[in-house]
């Protein structure tokens, strides 16, 4: 997925309605239509906190059933009720949500150890079922880092995933497959001549069409995002901040 083709700027304005996070500040997490959008939000962006976790868990089996523990807290207890409205991005929240229930594990799982009489170690050798911990790869992006590029792919997956439903309703499925590419950067084997032979388009008609592509394209990312901010204004800024995370 190449950034350039998401640029911010001159987008075309969106009619954004109420959005989801909007609606769970608004209600503080207690009716069931805040948390209808929770749950909504959760499962739309289950993705991230999975690569959050997996980066701090021994192994992926591990990292599935902590995730898995993480939405089922979160969705059961009034976890919404002391976030501020001004710091309002579903995003950072998640974010700051899922490090508290890691630090909150580990604390727990450390008393049970002193329970049982047993010597905290901060580094342990493993043995032949348990690897013990594992050094983090130096080389690896970080947790935060990867929290934010697998939030950034996601809602480019999902916009991708809207349009394709837009275009397919409209009987415009071969048109959106073969201009898709341009979307996602994946043209080095394809030129737009080739496209409109493909779809019975002069090349004119093909820039045109993949123009007015983009552009959708961008709206429905700001839709997207949208669902995430508690104030419009911050739309704009969180687009740039996820383009940057995928650099």
């Amino acid at each position: 997925m190449t950034s350039e083709h998401l640029s911010p700027e001159n987008s075309a304005p969106a009619a954004f309605v109420t959005t989801q996070w909007t609606r769970v500040l608004q209600a503080r997490g207690d009716s069931p239509d805040a948390k209808a959008a929770l749950s909504d939000l959760c499962a739309a962006y289950y993705a991230p906190v999975f690569a959050f976790i997996r980066g701090n868990a021994p192994d992926e089996d591990t990292a599935r059933e902590l995730t898995q523990e993480f939405f089922a807290r979160l969705l059961a207890r009034h976890g919404i009720d002391m976030v501020d409205p001004q710091r309002g991005l579903f995003r950072s929240y998640l974010l700051g949500a899922v490090k508290h229930f890691l630090a909150d594990h580990r604390d727990h799982a450390q008393r049970l150890k002193r329970g049982a009489g047993q010597p905290i170690e901060s580094m342990d050798s493993g043995t032949d079922t348990s690897p013990g911990l594992q050094l983090p790869d130096p080389n690896a992006p970080s947790p935060d880092r990867e929290f934010d590029r697998k939030w950034a792919l996601t809602l480019l997956d999902r916009a991708l995933t809207e349009l394709a439903q837009e275009h397919n309703a409209a009987g415009k499925s071969g048109v959106f497959e073969g201009l898709k590419p341009w979307l996602t950067g994946d043209t080095e084997n394809i030129s737009q001549a080739e496209a409109g032979a493909e779809l019975g388009l002069n090349e004119g008609a093909v820039k045109v069409a993949i123009h007015r592509l983009r552009r959708r394209f961008r709206e429905v990312i700001k839709n997207e995002i949208a669902r995430t901010v508690s104030d419009h204004a911050r739309v704009d800024e969180e687009m740039h901040y996820l383009l940057q995370a995928l650099l």
